[in-house]
């Protein structure tokens, strides 16, 4: 039985600083529940910015469902490539969507107060800063569309949590929340989930190339390649390299086809199989993992550290990236604002779950691996890079 997160005991005197710390929370939320203080803090011109921020929040925390579908509605309808080219009225934006101007300046307008749009002169809508990486991206439109699936799941939080994998998320992605059904998906679906990881792993890819350097490494194995978005991006990047792609034999189909289109394929190595029943193929001296092991259940994750393990030959080295949980002892932050999509995003999807980099950390070390490290980079909302190295065995 796994052991649960909490069971270690705690020494007495971190015990005693821990009760004293909660004595105070207690206290302090008992003031800030007080109707004098917030009258107070409003009349205090030291204090009445952190009130106003806090009432924004909380506004905010009610009202994102309906930024949410701002955006959608925006992506559906294609503003943001189509104020690309240039500013535009609202009778103009309307001719071309064919949604009524009345309506329609209601969207126009909340996508100006999201930063999605922005006013330009002659009652003219252009985009705005937030709108930019949309209209360039296509990646972030194919996740914001992707996301009404997450959306029609969680109507009803409570009905949600009761029953979570038989959703729309969960149809989408098969694999994560069935372990046969992977051998029972149709073509269509691995294109369709394939396409949309390739589209959106992006930022992923050029967080990797730009925080690691790879000039060490011979071979590499990419285990669940996808379409091989990732390893081709990297085929470009680091010319000396061999790739091998490790997927589901249509999967690995789709990544022939990309490698072919840009003249790779002859530096590619296809080795279909299923790392929950298969062993990986060897010969590589770099394993990477890119936005896999938060897809599937510790147990998963843990037999399939071991079988990277065993792959490698002493001296290997594994890369580990994926979207990451705050950790505890770094406070909140506006980066763990992301962990609850994330949370809830993979049980939807199935049976994974975000995990922070201390857990993957000592994951690796159960699996063997040592001298295990964090790369830094510098957007780690997209993802966080774990390395670690294969030891030879002490007698």
């Amino acid at each position: 039985m796994t052991k649960p997160l909490n069971a270690t005991r705690l020494p007495d005197a971190l015990m005693n600083v821990s009760t004293w710390h909660n004595q105070v929370l207690q206290w302090l939320e008992r003031l800030y529940t007080s109707p004098r203080l917030y009258q107070w803090s409003l009349s205090n011109p030291l204090t009445r910015w952190i009130t106003k921020r806090r009432t924004q929040q909380i506004f905010d925390l009610m009202s994102g469902f309906v930024y949410s579908q701002v955006l959608l509605g925006c992506v559906r309808l294609d503003l943001f490539k189509m104020l690309h080219h240039r500013p535009l009225d609202l009778q103009q934006i309307s001719l071309q969507t064919q949604v009524p101007e009345q309506a329609l300046q209601r969207l126009l307008l909340s996508a100006v107060s999201l930063g999605l749009l922005e006013h330009r002169s002659q009652h003219r809508f252009g985009l705005g800063a937030l709108g930019v990486p949309l209209a360039m991206h296509s990646g972030i439109g194919a996740m914001v569309e992707h996301n009404h699936l997450l959306y029609q799941d969680m109507q009803d939080p409570l009905a949600f949590l009761n029953n979570a994998w038989q959703g729309s998320m969960a149809e989408y992605w098969p694999y994560a929340h069935d372990a046969q059904a992977a051998d029972r998906a149709t073509q269509d679906k691995f294109s369709r989930y394939s396409d949309l990881m390739a589209s959106s792993q992006e930022f992923v890819v050029q967080e990797i190339l730009s925080s690691y350097y790879f000039e060490e490494h011979r071979c590499v194995l990419d285990v669940g390649a996808g379409k091989g978005r990732f390893a081709s991006e990297l085929a470009m990047h680091a010319k000396h390299l061999k790739l091998k792609l490790f997927d589901l034999p249509p999967v690995l189909e789709l990544a022939k086809a990309n490698f072919q289109s840009k003249g790779l394929l002859d530096r590619l190595s296809l080795c279909p199989g299923n790392f929950l029943h298969d062993p990986l193929p060897q010969g590589a001296d770099l394993v990477t993992l890119v936005r896999v092991a938060h897809d599937h259940p510790d147990e998963v994750v843990q037999q399939l550290l071991q079988k990277i393990h065993d792959a490698l030959p002493v001296g290997g080295t594994l890369l580990l990236a994926e979207p990451m949980a705050q950790s505890p002892s770094r406070g909140m932050d506006g980066a763990a604002q992301t962990d609850a999509y994330f949370h809830f995003y993979l049980l939807a999807m199935g049976a994974g779950r975000l995990r922070t980099p201390e857990e993957l950390m000592r994951m690796m070390s159960e699996a063997g691996f040592g001298s295990i490290e964090q790369v830094p980079n510098n957007m780690p909302i997209h993802a966080q890079i774990l390395l670690g190295r294969k030891h030879k065995c002490l007698p």
